[in-house]
């Protein structure tokens, strides 16, 4: 029987030995940075200052010193982590997210005077020289426009047993001030409405709460306006349009519709008329007079505050920008308000901007290059495991691509317009490798990314100051030791309050100010700005 037995050569043991050690000795060499701040924890008092990590000379310290290593690195004897993992190790751990008051570091990066750069920052030269390595003022003003849409999403009412279910739970007044983004000195100055039915259940549609809201419209996103102070700060009076992304499934099948529709048809560019994807016109343009919310279009109601807000900083002789903003949905919606912007309001030639994040193809040649010839500016923040920027046609459009040039003169495809600041999801150290790349097109993670975004060929920047529990808002991407619940962002008790007299659980009456109503789509006096 032990005749048997396999005998491994002795020559043969000692090179896997030998080749084990070789690579653990250069797991800890590359990761030797990340382990010397973690081992000042471990081994407290031991290796408290910075000599002793050069003067470790001892076999027992070695061996203390390789058993910390393995369990920060969590370094195994078969070697199954990479050397790049190693290099990505958090910078956080759970500890960092217990509440110490005053005594943790700010989310928020100091905010400087760009108005002698305003321009460049706003796209003048197409970001030219701004994006690789990313200019500090250039993410942080992107940072602020992708906030004023993530504002929508958290104040939406999604709740299908609301009867305010596809509104905003707080009126125009008060929404930068609940959602603690008065800091960047703007103020909502009117909401805006789409027709996409609100995906309701049955009981709502037969009740009398079906008249206390719409169940043909959804809150879409506000118009907003610099204050005097943020005015100084940036160099010019800036209008921002934020446009939030899909939310319902019926927005979803607008989406998902690839037929196009002509979207300019008094101006055809060259031979051919602007078309855009049907669905995205759809909410954009549609409205009907049976409506509370949407007897104007979405289109109609930006569009009449725009030029309002333009007319009335002009006639004071102030310099007007225009920045639409989106995500996703909310993205295209932002090309085709951009659009009407350049080509109807023509005090702001030349200052049309838009930033959009995940946003998909929107329109045909023709769109794209009417757009360029407008002067509209657009910066795509696009993450490279996100799907969503690759729609609609994602097989049919990369096919025809890779033909270019014989395909590049084509005006039924899909096009995208701008210029592009491509991200990549796990280039952060804090995100699991295993993560349903369906979350890469969250916006939260968007943020997060940019924020630790410096160059393509850079690691995660070590200053970022954004929080990262944001990222777990409504994904479950963060790394389980950093403790961070999933989903966490929620009414609390799901909207129910303890009436402590009846010691009931009810639901509480919003506040009159609160209540959507067709006369609060109107503007709010600028004068309070």
């Amino acid at each position: 029987m032990e005749n048997a037995l396999v005998k491994t050569p002795l020559r043969k043991l000692r090179r896997r030995r030998t080749k084990r050690v070789w690579r653990l000795k250069q797991k800890l060499k590359l990761a030797w940075k990340s382990i010397k701040i973690r081992v000042k924890s471990h081994l407290p008092g031991f290796l408290s200052t910075k000599k002793h990590l050069f003067h470790i000379k001892s076999r027992k310290e070695e061996q203390d010193l390789s058993q910390v290593a393995r369990r920060i690195c969590k370094i195994s004897n078969d070697s199954t982590k990479s050397l790049a993992f190693l290099l990505q190790l958090p910078k956080y751990s759970a500890d960092d997210f217990l509440d110490r008051g005053d005594l943790m570091t700010p989310a928020t990066s100091p905010r400087e005077n760009i108005s002698k750069m305003w321009r460049e920052l706003h796209g003048s030269n197409d970001w030219e020289n701004l994006l690789d390595p990313l200019h500090p003022w250039l993410r942080r003003e992107v940072t602020k426009y992708g906030e004023f849409v993530e504002s929508v999403y958290d104040s939406l009412d999604f709740d299908p047993l609301s009867e305010f279910c596809g509104s905003s739970r707080y009126n125009r007044n008060k929404l930068f001030e609940e959602l603690g983004l008065t800091k960047h000195g703007y103020k909502v100055t009117k909401y805006i409405y789409a027709m996409s039915h609100v995906d309701v259940p049955q009981w709502f549609l037969s009740s009398a709460m079906g008249e206390t809201w719409s169940k043909d419209s959804n809150w879409m996103g506000f118009v907003a306006v610099s204050g005097d102070r943020e005015s100084l700060r940036i160099g010019r009076r800036d209008i921002v349009v934020a446009w939030r992304g899909t939310v319902t499934p019926t927005e979803w099948f607008m989406d998902l519709r690839t037929s196009k529709e002509p979207f300019d048809c008094e101006g055809e560019h060259g031979k051919h008329v602007v078309k855009v994807q049907s669905g995205f016109f759809s909410i954009y343009k549609s409205k009907s007079e049976l409506t509370r919310y949407n007897k104007e279009s979405a289109s109609e109601q930006t569009m009449e505050e725009v030029k309002r807000l333009v007319k009335f900083f002009k006639d004071r002789g102030e310099e007007v920008s225009l920045t639409i903003t989106g995500h996703s949905l909310g993205g295209a919606l932002a090309l085709m308000n951009a659009y009407e912007a350049a080509k109807d309001v023509p005090a702001l030639s030349g200052n049309v901007s838009v930033i959009s994040f995940g946003a998909p193809r929107v329109g045909n040649l023709a769109f794209k290059e009417r757009l360029n010839s407008l002067g509209v500016k657009v910066l795509r923040v696009v993450n490279k495991q996100d799907i969503v920027p690759k729609l609609p046609g994602i097989v049919f459009n990369k096919v025809l691509n890779k033909l270019n040039p014989i395909t590049s003169r084509l005006n039924w495809v899909y096009r995208h317009v701008g210029t592009q600041l491509k991200l990549d999801v796990f280039s952060s150290p804090y995100v699991k490798r295993d993560s349903d790349l369906g979350r890469a097109h969250n916006l939260e993670v968007y943020l997060h990314v940019l924020d630790g975004f410096h160059r393509k060929k850079s690691g995660f920047r070590v200053n970022a100051r954004r929080d990262v529990a944001s990222v777990n808002k409504s994904t479950d991407m963060l790394l389980d030791h950093l403790r961070i619940p999933e989903f966490w962002y929620q009414v609390a008790h799901k909207g129910l309050i303890l009436n402590k007299q009846t010691g009931r659980w009810v639901k509480p009456v919003r506040a009159p100010e609160d209540i959507p109503s067709p006369l609060s789509t109107g503007p709010k006096p600028i004068y309070s700005l």
